[in-house]
């Protein structure tokens, strides 16, 4: 078949044609897949093709091996890689031609497709002169095919593990693409190819950056070109020192020195796309430090792994005037623009990494630069010296900080009232935000906040709500963090006096016109439900009116007439935030007897409300409405069950939602929030919902991070239906048995990986937890000692790995304790025949962690217990 005008009316502007040309492609596609393929790659390296054709072909070919679901993405590799072998051959012959082409985009666009192919092939050992192809045309002309070779590599580094290809590969990888970094070489674009293509592979170089020689040579060619006369290159080797930075971090302190240089040059005379990466380093450089200092704790021994080199505090002098002058270089609209990224921006960033690196060592630096611009007439020094303070809040000690604070506050706050400049306001609220975030609380010692301007600071922040929407944003997040740091006050809190008002104030900014800019709605709601999640006893009754007003606008919103996409994604909006201020109002009424029993005549109108949400099928209500479900029905209880019928269909909607995964946890999450509430009341219910969560469980379609909280949900289901969970035993006990074998085993593993098989792991000991507490003093506890041999293997295993974190150490020990209880002497001798149990227990017993301590000592004597029958 003859793609090229099919590919060329995919992208037309008429609608018709272009749907009639996709349907087509998409029909090939599906009933002759090896001659589309074919059709694709000849379509891409044919000279005599229109450009457009050719690049949408190899985009086409991409997206054929290539996807973002793991699930489709597993099918996709599985289909290339059951094509044959010479047509394979065949496309991978055309895709490598392309590379010659003098077309860019299509040269381009095989890179990025055989980068794919790559992806796929070399980890089953498939296309191994792939490498030495790309590399011999490195040595060879035209520049233009050099140029695209170099691309791909790039590319191919960014798509495969490390370890898939060898040493040697690597080194001749990284020879070539230095040498083509190198100041004499004379094409540009090889040259940007070849920084480009370093960036990707230096994830490869470990060995080469342990060796002295190589590693100087790769950082000088890299420094080299920090100074080219190109733009480009410039920007991209920075970013080259940036990915060196937090990958190599240790192998930097004979080359700091001249990085300062070049970086404080860079963001002193360069154009901003070099000077914001140079900005970066510095930044990396600051978590790099910070996350040093966090995890020693700053306590270095001689053979500490990851020494901190302190690079930051060694250049501070230098390093924070070059970022104090940045913060002069504000862009006029950047308040309005809510992705805004520039100098000033970045440098502010930089500046807030540094205090939080360094300390109170910051603090002497910056203030002068404060005083000396904070009263000037030109807005932008009043702004960055308001910026400068706000930056520098977190890190320095409170008893560093407060005196200054003390003195600026009414500063601040008249600057608020009065500035002439919208910037500086913005500022200043943000400023504002950030000083009640660290330094007001209920464990800060002088507080900074008194009976004498807590008055002053909520009339100011009131005031400057009516302001413009980017500066309201703001002066909403510095209520938030004011209400906040009054959580756990109690009775004493001077937010009292002023709740309805604050409230009201709040309500009235979510009914501005131009409340959907700036973010300024979502502001108003988060700060509104942050009041009332840290309110106290006193203003119980004005919270239990408010449950009034939030109803009725949600209701407001269901009854709205028919309106376009663009009107309907913001009421969509309103609905959900509504929502989510139902489900705190909920969780804080039905905290406390009086309160809960106040709140249950309000139950029967929440819940039709919510039933006539869930009718508008919004992912993103749905969510918000299903979680508030959960909150009522723990406040409610038994009682729950009278809503079960009309409820249910939509619990097995939210289970059944696949597309949208976020919906399918969320309802889980609420299933087991029903289980606790209602007990034994959920039996008639069971059959639906563990047919639905096995069936959930067994699809490849579901995002992977559904998973665990189903088998929480496991143990939720069993332990409100105790023994009559046994005729599930049978379906969840060997899924359950599967899972725990692979999740046992993590060698290998990257850091997300572990953190997702933690997850994976505690989900199933909690379902094991729930299972054996639910069958406990039961006769049918006799169906579970089968099981437990597993269970004890899958707790050795684990404990064998040594990469459980402290919530999965807590479950895990208490499934011991729970299986001992469960069953008695029948578990006695396996866990004395256990490999691991005792030391487990022993290192539970003595570990710092209190909540683990405790599971651990209730583990011991139920363990004891068990033995000793």
């Amino acid at each position: 078949m003859e793609v090229t005008q099919f590919l060329l009316n995919a992208q037309s502007v008429d609608s018709t044609v272009r749907k009639h040309a996709e349907d087509t492609l998409k029909q090939f596609q599906e009933q002759n897949l090896s001659a589309f393929l074919l059709s694709l790659s000849t379509e891409l390296v044919s000279e005599e093709k229109p450009a457009e054709s050719r690049k949408l072909a190899g985009l086409v070919l991409k997206n054929a091996l290539d996807a973002k679901e793991q699930h489709r993405k597993y099918e996709l590799v599985q289909r290339w890689l059951s094509l044959d072998v010479g047509l394979r051959s065949q496309i991978k012959g055309f895709l490598l031609q392309t590379l010659y082409s003098v077309v860019h985009d299509a040269r381009s666009t095989a890179s990025q497709v055989i980068a794919k192919v790559a992806g796929i092939e070399l980890p089953h050992k498939q296309w191994l002169d792939l490498i030495g192809s790309l590399l011999s045309n490195i040595h060879q002309l035209p520049p233009h095919a050099k140029q695209a070779s170099l691309e791909t590599l790039g590319y191919i580094c960014e798509e495969v593990d490390p370890d898939v290809l060898d040493q040697d590969q690597v080194n001749k990888i990284l020879t070539a693409v230095v040498q083509s970094m190198n100041a004499n070489e004379g094409n540009v674009d090889v040259r940007l190819a070849a920084t480009r293509a370093i960036y990707n592979a230096l994830g490869f170089a470990q060995a080469n950056f342990s060796n002295d020689m190589e590693r100087d040579y790769i950082m000088k060619v890299v420094c080299e070109a920090t100074l080219s006369s190109e733009v480009k290159i410039r920007q991209a080797a920075f970013e080259c020192l940036v990915s060196i930075g937090s990958t190599y971090y240790e192998k930097l302190a004979p080359y700091i020195k001249d990085i300062f240089m070049i970086t404080s040059k860079a963001v002193r005379e360069d154009e901003e796309s070099v000077s914001l990466q140079a900005i970066e380093f510095w930044s990396t450089i600051c978590d790099e430090e910070i996350d040093i200092l966090e995890e020693y704790g700053g306590d270095f021994t001689g053979d500490s792994d990851v020494p901190c080199y302190y690079f930051v505090k060694q250049a501070l002098s230098a390093l924070v005037p070059m970022l104090l002058e940045t913060l002069l270089k504000q862009e006029e609209d950047q308040d309005q623009d809510e992705g805004a990224w520039n100098l000033a921006m970045a440098g502010g960033t930089c500046l807030g990494l540094v205090a939080r690196a360094v300390g109170d060592e910051i603090v002497p630096l910056v203030m002068p630069f404060i005083e000396e611009n904070i009263t000037k007439a030109d807005w932008r020094q009043r702004e960055a010296a308001t910026y400068a303070f706000g930056s520098i809040l977190e890190g320095p000690s409170p008893s560093k900080l407060t005196p200054i604070v003390n003195v600026a506050l009414s500063f601040m706050l008249t600057a608020l009232t009065n500035d002439l400049s919208s910037h500086v306001k913005d500022t200043t609220a943000w400023t504002l935000g950030r000083i009640f975030e660290f330094l007001h609380g209920s464990t800060t010692e002088a507080p900074i906040i008194t009976a004498a301007n807590c008055q002053q600071i909520i009339s100011v922040l009131l005031q400057s709500m009516k302001d413009a929407p980017n500066v309201a944003e703001k002066a909403c997040g510095a209520l938030y963090f004011l209400a906040q740091g009054y959580e756990d006050i109690g009775s004493t809190s001077p937010l009292i006096p002023y709740f309805q008002e604050v409230v009201q104030a709040l309500l009235n900014v979510s009914h501005r016109e131009d409340a959907s800019e700036s973010r300024l709605l979502t502001a108003a709601y988060e700060t509104l439900n942050e009041v009332v999640r840290c309110s106290t006893e006193e203003t119980a009754r004005l919270v239990l009116e408010l449950i009034q007003v939030i109803m009725a606008e949600l209701h407001k919103t269901l009854d709205a007439p028919r309106i376009s996409s663009g009107e309907r994604e913001k009421q969509a909006e309103l609905q959900g935030l509504l929502c989510g201020c139902l489900q705190v109002i909920i969780q804080k009424l039905g905290a406390s007897e009086p309160t809960k029993f106040a709140l249950m005549q309000y139950a029967d109108q929440i819940i039709s409300l919510f039933l006539q949400v869930f009718g508008c099928r919004n992912a993103t209500v749905h969510e918000e409405a299903m979680l508030s479900i959960g909150a009522l029905a723990y406040a409610t209880g038994p009682n729950f069950a009278k809503y079960m019928p009309d409820l249910y269909k939509y619990l097995e909607m939210g289970l059944q939602n696949f597309e949208e995964y976020q919906v399918c946890a969320v309802t889980v999450g609420v299933v087991g929030d029903i289980c606790r509430a209602l007990e034994d009341k959920i039996l008639p219910y069971c059959d639906g919902i563990m047919t639905q969560l096995l069936k959930d469980l067994s699809s490849n379609q579901l995002h992977r991070s559904v998973k665990p909280p189903i088998f929480s949900c496991f143990g939720d289901i069993a332990l409100a239906i105790g023994e009559d969970f046994e005729k599930y035993l049978m379906y969840a006990m060997p899924m359950l048995q599967s899972a725990a074998e692979l999740s046992a085993r993590t060698s290998g593993a990257d850091d997300e990986m572990i953190e997702y098989t933690n997850l994976l792991r505690n989900g199933i000991l909690e379902a094991y937890s729930g299972i054996f507490q639910g069958f406990k003093n039961s006769p049918k506890t006799q169906l579970l000692i089968s099981y437990a041999p597993h269970v004890l293997q899958f707790l050795d295993s684990i404990y064998v790995e040594k990469d459980m974190d402290d919530v999965v150490i807590k479950t895990a020990i208490g499934v011991l304790g729970d299986l001992a209880d469960t069953l008695g002497s029948n578990a006695g001798s396996l866990i004395q025949q256990s490999l691991s149990s005792k030391d487990f227990l022993s290192e539970c017993l003595s570990s710092d962690d209190h909540l683990i301590k405790e599971s651990a000592e209730w583990a011991r004597s139920a363990i004891s217990r068990a033995i000793s029958v």
